[in-house]
């Protein structure tokens, strides 16, 4: 009897609070909402059947460098390749071997016999590489050669299947800064991603991801993110003109800041890495030292590379560049001090190197020097260096 006493008191309790809430709902709020308890407050008495979708205002004709800007992906997307890389490790405990996701990054087809080109960097440490074509086709890749100091790299696919066709080969010696270009990539694993903007500068410099500088790269607003690296940066006609190879940022992903590798410094490099499996560079058989060279300009007050020493034999010996001489003091006295290299002015030993790295074995350069406050031009055949 006690329990069905207390069921009672609070079903009582429930229906006075209930009760009060009702009370207090008509008093003070129905005042100001007289309509929310009409039952057809939410539906509309105006209410048409079959409401048509609004009609499409027709937009008309694409602008031209609209036109352009789609035609010039449709061309060359297929030439487009989409990197994954894999690292074979060894665990700690079970000594057993076995393959982990390395990395990613972008490519393209360089010709008809299945070459690809990327970066270095998305294939330094990797053991496997696998090439994903607009297809969606997956292929192992094998290393055919790679050049550090360039940050390129050349894999090669199977040839047993047909292939897109390689992206058209352009010029970097005659870009202007102001220029439109177009970078297609694989930014984050989002493929055949078009990015465009502006030649923003020339001849830049910049270390690589293992401290070496690479020189004379193009600079560039279109937005160049992680997984672009590999990819080509193409001119208004479609032709490539560099590999897509870093950017600047502090965060990590696109600040406007973007570099690639110019097409003529890899339409140089990659038949040697095709042939070769290395890059042979162009020198002139002459012993340079930057922090050395620094003092002794400083010292001297001029702009320029003094020659330290004449390789016994080569094209500098030939062409009669005279080294550094050392006094009995020790103090090193400056003879032949480079000031040009085909009429471009040199300031530096790594500008120097990254002159003479823009001709290829064989060919013959002017270079300028200044020796005892004399300007000689002297002509020199390139020799294959170390």
């Amino acid at each position: 009897m006690p329990n069905n006493n207390g069921f009672l008191s609070r079903l009582i309790w429930i229906t006075l609070v209930g009760i009060l809430l009702a009370l207090f709902f008509h008093s003070f709020l129905y005042p100001y909402f007289p309509y929310a308890l009409r039952l057809d407050y939410f539906t509309s008495k105006d209410r048409q059947e079959e409401i048509e979708p609004r009609l499409v205002q027709p937009r008309g004709n694409l602008a031209e460098d609209e036109k352009t800007t789609i035609e010039l992906f449709e061309n060359s997307r297929d030439s487009v390749v989409f990197i994954t890389t894999r690292q074979r490790v060894m665990d700690a405990w079970t000594r057993n071997i076995f393959s982990v996701p390395s990395g990613t990054g972008s490519g393209f087809i360089w010709d008809d016999l299945g070459h690809i080109i990327t970066n270095f960097h998305v294939i330094k440490g990797a053991s496997e590489a696998t090439v994903r074509l607009a297809n969606g086709r997956d292929y192992r890749a094998s290393l055919v050669g790679a050049s550090p100091a360039h940050d390129i790299a050349v894999l090669k696919i199977s040839t047993g299947f047909q292939r897109p066709t390689p992206v058209p080969l352009g010029s970097s010696y005659d870009l202007k800064v102001g220029q439109k270009v177009f970078a297609i990539g694989n930014p984050f694993g989002l493929d055949w991603t078009l990015t465009t903007g502006i030649v923003s500068a020339l001849d830049r410099s910049l270390p690589s991801s293992d401290g070496r500088i690479i020189n004379n790269l193009i600079q560039t607003d279109a937005a160049i993110n992680p997984g672009n690296s590999g990819g080509p940066l193409l001119d208004s006609a479609g032709r490539l003109i560099g590999i897509n190879t870093a950017i600047y940022s502090p965060s990590g992903v696109s600040a406007g800041i973007g570099f690639s590798v110019p097409v003529d410094t890899v339409n140089r490099v990659v038949p040697q890495l095709i042939s070769r499996g290395k890059y042979i560079r162009p020198a002139v058989g002459i012993t340079v030292d930057e922090k050395l060279n620094n003092r002794l300009t400083e010292r001297l007050k001029i702009t320029g590379v003094v020659i330290l020493s004449i390789s016994p034999g080569s094209a500098a010996e030939e062409a009669g560049l005279q080294g550094a001489t050392i006094t009995s003091e020790g103090n090193v006295v400056a003879n032949d001090i480079i000031i040009a290299v085909e009429g471009k002015s040199i300031d530096s030993v790594e500008k120097l190197l990254a002159r003479i790295d823009g001709y290829k074995v064989g060919d013959t350069i002017k270079i300028t020097v200044l020796r005892k406050g004399e300007t000689i031009e002297v002509p020199i055949r390139l020799q294959p260096g170390e």
